[in-house]
Parts: C-alpha cells; sequence; structure tokens
C-alpha cells in the first residue's frame, strides 16, 4: 500500500470519491468510488451549466467542480458548487492564443488540484497555481517567455502532475528544457531535463515507485526521477512520419508494467520497470494490437480497454490481453472517437456522438448495458466521476449526469 498512499499524499484532504486531476485519483482512469453501477436504467442529468469554448475536462474535489474554459479572449478557471453548479469564484487571463489549425481555441489541459491548489496550463503555455479556496492568484510561469516553448500543432495540451511537491510538465522547452518541474509552492523552475518536444500526453507517477514519472513525449517514452530530474529511460516510441500524435497517457497494468499506445502506425507496447535495477525492458510491441489516437486506455484485471484507430477514419472499441497483446474481442459498430472511465466492474465511454456507453469490463465478449445521449455531438474533453456522479462537457456545456 505505500506506494499508493505517497501518490495519493500530494492531494491531502480530498473526500475518497473526489477526481481531482486528468484520469482522476490514481492517474489511471478508474474511479476510487463506491458507487454501483448496474447499467440497466437511463442515466439522469441533475443539471447543466453553460462553459465557454476548449477540452479541458472538469476535475471535482471538496464539493466543488473547477472547470477551465475560455469566455471570448479570456481563459478562465472557474470554481462551481458541485450540488447545483452556482459558480463560487472566478479568476481569468487574457489570451491571444489562436489554434494553427481552426481548431477550438480554448485550453486543452484539464486542471490539477493538490496541495490547496488550482494548477492549470493554458494552450498558449502559461501556467498558473491559484488558492482553491479563493481563486485568488498565487504565482504564473510562462513557457514561452522563459523556455521557448513551441506551440506545435495543436496547442499545449499537458496536464499537470503535481508530486513531491513539484508541478510536472512535458512543455518542449528549448535548451534540455523539455520535461520540467516547477515549485509547487513558488512557482520557481526546479529542473528540466531531455531535448524532446511536447506531445499531448500528460504524465504518470509508476505506481510500485512513485518517485519515478513516466512521460509520453512527442519522441517516445521518458522516466524521469521526480527528485532531480534525472533520466533513467529514453526510448523512441513514434510514428516515422512527421504528422504524429502521442496523446495517449502511459497505462500502469500492474507490477511495473507500462502500457504505450499511439496511432499512425505505432500501435501498442508493454515496458517493464524493475524498482531494483532502474531499467525499463520491452515485453512486447504490437503494430496493428491497440492504436490509440488520442483516447488513453483503461487497465482492469488483466486486460486493456480502447479505443483502436484513427478518429477522422473511425475507431474500434477493443480489449486486449496485457501479458500478450491479443486482441479478446472488438466491438461490431464504429466510432468516431471518445474517452474511457473505469467505475468497478463497468466501463463509461463518453462518445464524441455526444452518448453515453455502458459495458461490462470483461474480456470474454463486448457486452453493452446502456447507450443514450447526454451531450452534444463534436468534443472529446475528458469526464469526471465523483462521488457517484458523471461530470461531463461539450462545446457548450457541462452536464451532472447520475448514472444508475
Amino acid at each position: 500500500m505505500r506506494p499508493l498512499l505517497l501518490i495519493l499524499c500530494a492531494f491531502t484532504q480530498l473526500h475518497a470519491g473526489d477526481w481531482p486531476q486528468y484520469l482522476g485519483p490514481q492517474r489511471n482512469s478508474t474511479a476510487q468510488d463506491e458507487a454501483v453501477i448496474t447499467g440497466g436504467a437511463e442515466p439522469e442529468i441533475l443539471w447543466n451549466r453553460k462553459l465557454g469554448t476548449g477540452y479541458a475536462g472538469p476535475v471535482v474535489a471538496k464539493g466543488r467542480v473547477i472547470v477551465f474554459h475560455r469566455q471570448d479572449d479570456d481563459m478562465t478557471t472557474e470554481a462551481l458548487d458541485a450540488a447545483d453548479g452556482k459558480s463560487i469564484w472566478k479568476y481569468s487571463y487574457k489570451t491571444d492564443y489562436r489554434d494553427s489549425f481552426g481548431f477550438d481555441n480554448g485550453p486543452r489541459a484539464v486542471p490539477c488540484i493538490a496541495e490547496g491548489k488550482v494548477i492549470t496550463h493554458g494552450p498558449e503555455g502559461i501556467v498558473q497555481a491559484l488558492d482553491f479556496e479563493s481563486g485568488k492568484l498565487l504565482w504564473s510561469y510562462d513557457t514561452v517567455a522563459e523556455l521557448d516553448s513551441p506551440q506545435g500543432y495543436f496547442g499545449r495540451a499537458c496536464s499537470p502532475l503535481v508530486a513531491d511537491g513539484k508541478v510536472l510538465l512535458n512543455v518542449g522547452g528549448k535548451g534540455g528544457a523539455g520535461i520540467i518541474a516547477l515549485d509547487v509552492a513558488t512557482g520557481k523552475l526546479l529542473w528540466q531535463a531531455t531535448d524532446h518536444e511536447a506531445g499531448y500526453a500528460s504524465p504518470i507517477l509508476i505506481p510500485e515507485d512513485s518517485g519515478v514519472s513516466a512521460f509520453f513525449t512527442r519522441r517516445g517514452i521518458v522516466l524521469t526521477q521526480v527528485s532531480d530530474g534525472k533520466v533513467l529511460a529514453d526510448e523512441f516510441f513514434r510514428a516515422e512520419i512527421d504528422a504524429s500524435v502521442n496523446a495517449a497517457a502511459p497505462v500502469p497494468c500492474g507490477d511495473g508494467r507500462l502500457l504505450f499506445s499511439a496511432a499512425y502506425d505505432v500501435g501498442a507496447a508493454l515496458w517493464q520497470w524493475n524498482k531494483t535495477t532502474r531499467k525499463l525492458e520491452n515485453l512486447w510491441k504490437k503494430s496493428d494490437a491497440l492504436d490509440c489516437h488520442y483516447t488513453t486506455p483503461v487497465y482492469h484485471n488483466g486486460h486493456v480497454y480502447g479505443l483502436h484507430g484513427r478518429q477522422e477514419s473511425g475507431m474500434t472499441l477493443r480489449c486486449i490481453t496485457v501479458a500478450d497483446g491479443k486482441v479478446a474481442w472488438e466491438a461490431p459498430d464504429r466510432i468516431q472517437g471518445g474517452t474511457l472511465i473505469a467505475v468497478g466492474d463497468k466501463l463509461l465511454l463518453h462518445a464524441e456522438s455526444g452518448e453515453l456507453l455502458i459495458f461490462k469490463a470483461s474480456p470474454s465478449k463486448f457486452d453493452l448495458l446502456n447507450r443514450s445521449q447526454i451531450t452534444r455531438a463534436g468534443h472529446r474533453s475528458h469526464d469526471a466521476f465523483a462521488n457517484g456522479l458523471l461530470y461531463a462537457r461539450d462545446a457548450e456545456k457541462m452536464v451532472v449526469v447520475k448514472v444508475k
């Protein structure tokens, strides 16, 4: 239990069912919640709230929902009452960010609640810490001015990871500042590592060795020591073409195993981290097992569930066996895209169509329990599941859904 306690120590005074960061309390797309989902009844929308633009999903802690969105030329962080959506505080800064390809001009990165602060990472490269209680700005760090962080194809999308008093980010800065650590208390740059460009994936801590962070940069896999940024592993894993997308976060699969996956003919690979020897070993690579364009897969009981294929040509939902990468099943219908959360022995897929699919986390077959429309189509932000409720958004609003 010690590694888990170390991972959760940064999120002090949070409730057991909260969702304080990207991919949840353990950063593995799994709810630490006692909610039991049967999937037999239609989900009930309890309330909704109009939002500005952006792909950044909500986070939930201590009875508050934190949303990060854009209203006109303001990048806005807002705390809402989780019971009814009423605003508690709001903080904004001016931005002139424009997406290079004409997509959404709002934020991409999910905020992080840790150590009494809300940490945000804007698409223009501004990292900020706000007081969780009041919304007061505590510090701000400009990765463009300080590190010459480039915009890339679609802006900065790395969701902050707080560990050991540090904010860890892949910003792709120049001069060996591909990965950085900022002091969570002051915003001061503590260390920098690698010359890797930024991908769109966010880092995690290795559950069995919480002093080690795992990044999926534009070039590939990087493991760093949280304390000082020492690079412990650096493995090339990306498409050979320039227009590559490494966007799915590393997936911890138990016993120090990490699964990485990307589209554009990359595929999936399983790696083993040896805590004793401090070495990373590849166990298998398969180019057509699970090619994740942007959705982070979910691990459950020896299997991984994810969306296989390119978003623009349609994806298929797959279950693969972690031990060897074999496909256990593939759902019959194609899906444009979406995000996944595990709650107990059920999986929730919020598709880009706006539909919520509930199915069993079982390797025997695809067992769909419920399918219902909860948001508008055309959005791909990650949901939060907290205290029995699903918090989901589209391009216009956030909805809070009781999944029965």
